[in-house]
């Protein structure tokens, strides 16, 4: 039923801006999911520098809300199926800008690197997800890390914790201290699926590490074998600690922690934008750290922006992908957004703590691709997954075996080309 209701929404936005784009020649399409928020904030800010370096180009912010980009992602290839793609669009390094490179949908931006000179501020291991038979097809705004844990230092106190757990034994005494405190020990977020299986991701690295963790994307570690076996069971000691409602999204979930409800929050650090834009204050009212049995490694995700093939306004998309590019346009939308800039000659200055320690841990932890934001796998299996777990959580995580074997299905059927 949902991938119904996901196709019904994606033809009738489609249609809708298939009428929106007859307008001005002059102008730009821009297809995201940040519609609120930092993310909003953080697009904003970049806009503001496209505009003042193209006053005369009519900004058209096509953006289709849901956390990760699940309606977006719908909205976007019924627009590629009817020949009418946006002039540029988000898509995350790694396999899922692949899987659009592979289906022809994407033009070559190495030229354009070459004339910003991008390979040299760029670093090469991220520009090399973007690139496929020699050439770059992505320009990447931003890194995001997925594996932190965020809490209120107050609730806490009050708890009687005074240091963020650091292994998945400390994760789970201090759970088991909230709860005898009287409230959830974490946060769980079921709207839309993907924010458990986020949560899920990290389990599965915390649990096996990252060399058994990266295994299972090529191959390497079995769906079947005991590594993943001991992370579902992790998985389900940690849901048992979460609230009964089923139906959060991010933001909701989020705000349990921040009021003092639940006790953690395993996110990414948008979140910190998301409560900045609320009025909420680093260190005072939500703090952070690597999540536990991830200290020493960076789980990331890069949101980057393309030329689709048949791009109406092409001048426009190039323009705007060089302010993607610029170092204003890095440090003015990344402090916004949460993220922290792709550029290495990126002034720390302008960001936060939390941003700070993540620009520092960037350069020095070991580097691990988030599953859910299209590091790891295509968008078939990105689909599947979060689907595969919201099931398992919907259900009371009750089958281990069965959802062990639907996630080796998902795998199987899902294959990177």
């Amino acid at each position: 039923m949902r991938f119904k209701q996901y196709k019904l929404a994606a033809v009738v936005m489609a249609v809708a801006l298939v009428v929106a784009g007859c307008g001005s020649k002059n102008q730009l399409e821009i297809f995201t999911w940040w519609a609120s928020g930092g993310e909003a904030a953080g697009l904003k800010g970049m806009t503001d520098v496209f505009t003042q370096d193209n006053p005369k180009t009519k900004f058209v912010n096509a953006a289709v809300a849901g956390g990760a980009g699940v309606n977006a992602k719908a909205v976007l290839i019924s627009r590629m199926e009817a020949k009418n793609p946006p002039d540029t669009f988000q898509a995350h390094a790694g396999q899922e800008i692949a899987s659009y490179i592979k289906a022809g949908n994407l033009e070559d931006l190495t030229d354009l690197y070459a004339s910003e000179g991008w390979d040299k501020v760029f670093p090469a291991g991220l520009i090399k997800t973007l690139t496929i038979g020699g050439k770059i097809y992505g320009v990447p705004v931003n890194i995001h890390r997925a594996n932190v844990l965020w809490w209120n230092p107050a609730a806490a106190k009050k708890a009687g914790i005074t240091a963020a757990p650091k292994t998945l034994a400390e994760l789970f005494a201090d759970l088991e201290k909230f709860k005898k405190s009287g409230i959830d020990g974490i946060a769980l977020a079921g709207n839309g699926d993907w924010a458990i299986a986020h949560l899920f991701d990290y389990t599965l690295l915390a649990s096996m590490g990252p060399d058994k963790f990266n295994g299972l994307w090529d191959g390497t570690t079995s769906w079947s074998g005991p590594e993943v076996k001991a992370a579902i069971a992790n998985f389900k000691k940690i849901l048992s600690y979460g609230n009964s409602d089923k139906s959060l999204d991010w933001p909701t979930a989020g705000k349990l922690v921040t009021s003092g409800k639940a006790g953690f929050f395993i996110m990414g650090d948008w979140a910190s934008a998301q409560w900045q834009s609320d009025g909420l204050k680093l260190g005072t009212d939500y703090t952070f750290a690597a999540a536990p049995g991830t200290v020493g490694i960076y789980q990331w995700l890069s949101d980057s922006f393309t030329l689709p093939v048949g791009a109406k306004h092409k001048e426009a998309a190039l323009a705007w992908l060089k302010v993607c590019g610029s170092l204003a346009g890095q440090d003015t939308f990344n402090p916004l957004k949460g993220s922290i800039a792709v550029r290495t000659d990126s002034d720390p200055t302008k960001y936060d703590a939390y941003l700070q320690s993540a620009m520092a841990d960037w350069k020095k932890d070991t580097l691990v691709g988030s599953t859910v934001h299209g590091v790891n796998m295509n968008n078939g299996f990105m689909a599947a997954y979060n689907t595969v777990v919201g099931k398992y959580y919907n259900g009371g995580a009750k089958d281990d075996a069965g959802f062990a074997m639907e996630l080796a299905d998902a795998f199987t059927a899902n294959p990177n080309a």
